[in-house]
């Protein structure tokens, strides 16, 4: 790979970092809900006061890994779309 082409790929990199800051993802279960954006930061979070705090602990894990799982997949589909192999943990 020339150089050229290392430096098109870091930009396509930062532009896919780019969109995926502007990304919300979302899960919700029971009530339970968890907004996180591409970067795989939460930037809302809803908790269900009728569950009990086990039943929130629970749901609010389920809801978290279900978005991380979305995110993953959104980024490696993106990255696919550009020829960049990896399976980024899935």
């Amino acid at each position: 790979m020339s150089m050229f082409d290392q430096l098109k790929q870091l930009k396509q990199l930062k532009d896919i970092q780019d969109q995926l800051k502007k990304e919300k993802i979302e899960a919700e279960k029971n009530g339970v809900r968890v907004v996180v954006n591409g970067k795989m930061e939460i930037e809302e979070l809803t908790l269900n006061s009728d569950l009990d705090i086990n039943q929130q602990q629970k749901v609010l894990k389920d809801c978290i890994n279900d978005a991380m799982h979305k995110v993953q997949m959104n980024l490696a589909q993106k990255m696919s779309k550009m020829g960049i192999g990896g399976n980024f943990g899935l």
